[in-house]
């Protein structure tokens, strides 16, 4: 696992009328600071990222659909410098998995549904603060062709 990720479990409660889906609490010891809650979609087959934050840290969770996260460190002061990994999120594994700042991180939507990620950052949006560079490109060593042709960025 690379350096400062964490994954955590969350909880689901269901009955007959729905559920309820956790994300983050502030007396939860992976709380660090709130700066923004948004969501995003992304639709089956399509690639969001790459991207890294020079400073937030992430902290998504996906409770409609199903991603494929992708993180890789290229952080040189990190022992787990160069490492990738991958992790599945849904609401078959719902999860929250947080991304430090200096990690690039990009997903790709699997299934038949639209994805919907949850992100709770801890810093607001600032775009000055994020780097985003194209799915395909040679400074994040992983291809996204093993799920067939790339669309997005």
């Amino acid at each position: 696992m690379i350096d400062g990720v964490r994954i955590d479990p969350l909880r689901q409660i269901a009955d007959e009328r729905g559920a309820i889906y956790h994300l983050l609490r502030a007396d939860d010891p992976a709380f660090e600071r709130f700066g923004e809650i948004y969501f995003s979609f992304v639709h089956p087959g399509w690639v969001k990222g790459w991207h890294l934050h020079k400073e937030m840290v992430l902290n998504y969770a996906v409770p409609v659909g199903k991603i494929h996260l992708v993180l890789y460190d290229d952080r040189e002061r990190s022992r787990t410098h160069g490492v990738v990994q991958e992790i599945d999120l849904g609401a078959d594994r719902y999860a929250r998995v947080r991304v430090p700042a200096g990690v690039w991180n990009g997903f790709i939507g699997l299934g038949d549904v639209d994805a919907l990620v949850a992100n709770c950052a801890t810093l607001p949006h600032d775009p000055n603060e994020i780097v985003r560079i194209p799915p395909e490109d040679p400074r994040v060593p992983y291809s996204w062709r093993r799920f067939g042709e790339v669309k997005g960025g």
